[in-house]
């Protein structure tokens, strides 16, 4: 496989041997901070040297206006250094807060990453782990002494449980080579900070033209099932959309893609999973997707067909008016341009919290037969 990646432009170092490298390189012809965490030296561990590194290496990439991108393969803390250990990975999860929404944070995890230091993977904005990659907080070890229970490292926190169940992972890719083609394809559609505007490519499709498979997916029906990624893909440029978390919260389809060259953001219900309606892991998917388009003015596509929130006593009780106020909260304080398009249904509240005109959407249209009701 043909490398993405260039020659290092600046080593960022400490002069102590540590099991972190960092340096200043190309990724796909753009200038990005790249740290990687050894597997193979003391395990990975992060000890002073290695925050120090990785604390140097996003402060660089912050100053130089470019992402970050980390490989991650740590046991966690060094145990060696006491708790020298735990301020070290602080001091990274410090300066990876102060850079989130400046510069975009791709981190990977290409083998454990466990302990505190798997906490950095919440503070990205996306994780793209490899199948045979794990992240948990606590280990089999630990849960089995507290809770009696024997999980194995994948049962507990493998890629497949982060994908499906908790969302940490982003995408999940075959192995190491396929992780530096996803990292490049995630930062194609953006900007390398927050003061500048995403890429222009030169567009693959006439923006004229008609959208025959899109109008002839979507039912009559109200209550039919059909695929909403076949209508995105049919409306955006060919081949353009990547979808992000596709397997956590399937209810809400969320991804990058092109208009006319331009990137946008798109957010869709999903008619195919629990008939499109809203739920907790929904919302705090789709507003954290909204967040992250807004910090690097990336405009927003919501395409609505829902019949509402889904319903029961355990939603109400984890919360769902919480969760459910943070996509309300994340559309009405973004920036950028917002276009909505009602495809067939959007009743009830769910009609508002998918960025409604009400919540200040630039420019709302809806298909012929389309049902705005309460």
């Amino acid at each position: 496989m043909t490398t993405l990646l260039g020659s290092p432009l600046m080593p960022v170092a400490t002069g102590r041997e540590g099991a972190a490298r960092a340096e200043l390189l190309e990724l796909d012809g753009r200038l990005v901070g790249w740290f990687r965490l050894e597997g193979g030296k003391r395990r990975g561990a992060i000890g002073p040297t290695e925050g120090e590194i990785i604390e140097r290496l996003v402060r660089s990439a912050c100053d130089a206006g470019v992402p970050v991108v980390g490989v991650l393969a740590t046991s966690g803390a060094d145990l060696t250094e006491g708790v020298a250990s735990l301020h070290a990975w602080g001091r990274v999860a410090r300066v990876l807060s102060e850079a989130s929404g400046q510069v975009p944070i791709v981190l990977c995890v290409t083998g454990p990453c466990v302990s505190g230091p798997s906490l950095l993977l919440g503070l990205a904005d996306a994780v793209v782990m490899t199948d045979d990659a794990f992240a948990y907080v606590s280990g089999p070890s630990t849960v089995a002494a507290m809770t009696g229970r024997v999980l194995s490292h994948d049962e507990l926190g493998g890629s497949g449980a982060h994908r499906l169940r908790s969302g940490v992972a982003t995408l999940v890719v075959e192995d190491a080579d396929a992780v530096t083609w996803a990292v490049a394809d995630v930062l194609s559609y953006l900007p390398p900070n927050n003061c500048e505007a995403p890429p222009a490519y030169a567009a693959t499709d006439a923006v004229e033209r008609l959208c025959g498979t899109a109008a002839d997916l979507v039912p009559a029906t109200p209550t039919a099932s059909y695929d909403v990624r076949g209508v995105v893909a049919d409306v955006v440029d060919r081949d353009s959309f990547l979808e992000l978390w596709p397997s956590y919260a399937p209810n809400l389809v969320t991804g990058f893609a092109r208009l006319a060259g331009q990137s946008v953001g798109v957010v869709a219900n999903q008619p195919q999973q629990l008939a499109g309606t809203l739920d907790i892991v929904g919302s705090q998917k789709g507003a954290r997707f909204v967040q992250w388009c807004d910090a690097f003015n990336v405009p927003l596509v919501t395409f609505v067909d829902t019949p509402g929130y889904q319903p029961g006593k355990d939603l109400e009780w984890r919360g769902i008016i919480r969760h459910g106020a943070q996509l309300v909260h994340a559309y009405a304080a973004a920036t950028v341009p917002r276009l909505g398009v009602v495809l067939r249904k959007a009743y009830g509240g769910s009609y508002i919290v998918m960025d409604c005109k009400t919540l200040g959407n630039d420019y709302c249209c809806a298909w012929p037969g389309a049902e705005i009701a309460v």
